[in-house]
């Protein structure tokens, strides 16, 4: 090692993993690609709503709610670990709003009140059942994908990318089907419910999908990095767009480079992949950042041009 990078090998680095190393990074990149999409196209909707910070709290608070899933159940399975993410989700929002409403605390401080406590509850929950459980906080705090080699394999594939495939699936079909109800809910909740859309159903519609994507991506990207994959897609795809349909397939566009680039840092970093792919991410979006920022001084520029001309 030279410095503070290893020297660069640009077989080991970039033709290795898709060729003789492809069977095992192959499904790493596709797994990141799958968490980022679904998590990415929920995301859009959350900054929209200006509830990016309610997906920080569920992200967190869904830790208890698998662990007294099990406790009730008597089993790990994925049925009872997605009963009990949508269960937790739900709470979560539902303590918010509660919070907000009832009281003069603000929505900031009835988010952080809400997480913090759950998650804090997650904890102690798992350390205390953790022989029983079988959680593993640490893969639950921060995910590794790596581990997905030596997963149960159905179909030909290993089962979490299976699983994380079918829940994006689903999340590509509610968008599709709900499309204009989740539109008009998200802009202007009023609106839609002088037009008879239900906001209040579909925000708990959107914040169970959510849970769900959540603890789909627990074990391969953890609760924390699941908070950026959340939020940087829609970002960096909403400082480019402002069409919603446009920003969605954007959003899908950036899963795909930060899932490649993410394995290739993560190679040349000897670091873990999935905060490889976050720090990808955030790569893109300090470009959509430069780009957009370059947009809005060139239009500031043929104002003031126009301004003097007339």
């Amino acid at each position: 090692m030279n410095g503070l990078l290893p020297s660069f090998d640009a077989h080991r680095f970039v033709v290795a993993p898709w060729t003789t190393d492809l069977p095992t990074y192959g499904w790493m990149t596709l797994m990141a690609f799958l968490v980022t999409t679904a998590c990415g196209l929920v995301g859009n909707y959350l900054i929209l709503r200006r509830m990016a910070l309610v997906g920080d709290a569920i992200s967190h608070s869904v830790l208890p709610g698998l662990a007294v899933a099990f406790l009730i159940s008597g089993k790990l399975t994925l049925p009872a670990m997605l009963a009990g993410a949508r269960g937790a989700g739900l709470i979560t929002t539902f303590l918010i709003e509660f919070l907000h409403t009832r009281s003069r605390i603000k929505a900031d401080a009835a988010i952080g009140i809400t997480f913090c406590s759950l998650f804090a509850l997650g904890v102690v929950l798992i350390n205390v059942f953790a022989s029983k459980v079988h959680l593993d906080a640490e893969c639950v705090l921060y995910g590794e994908l790596s581990h997905l080699v030596l997963a149960e394999h159905s179909l030909g594939m290993p089962l979490p990318v299976l699983v994380m495939g079918g829940v994006a699936l689903i999340v590509v079909v509610l968008i599709v089907l709900f499309y204009k109800e989740l539109l008009i809910t998200s802009f202007d909740a009023l609106l839609a419910g002088s037009q008879g859309f239900a906001p209040g159903k579909m925000h708990l519609a959107l914040m169970a999908s959510l849970s769900i994507v959540i603890v789909a991506a627990f074990e391969s990207v953890g609760a924390i990095l699941v908070i950026a994959m959340l939020i940087l897609p829609g970002a960096t795809a909403q400082l480019l767009n402002t069409r919603l349909p446009i920003c969605l397939v954007l959003s899908v566009l950036h899963a795909a480079v930060s899932a490649i680039g993410g394995l290739h840092l993560s190679l040349i970093l000897g670091c873990p992949m999935a905060a490889a792919v976050v720090v990808a991410g955030t790569l893109l979006f300090g470009v959509a950042w430069a780009i957009s920022w370059m947009r809005q001084r060139a239009r500031t520029i043929v104002s003031d041009i126009h301004a003097v001309v007339s």
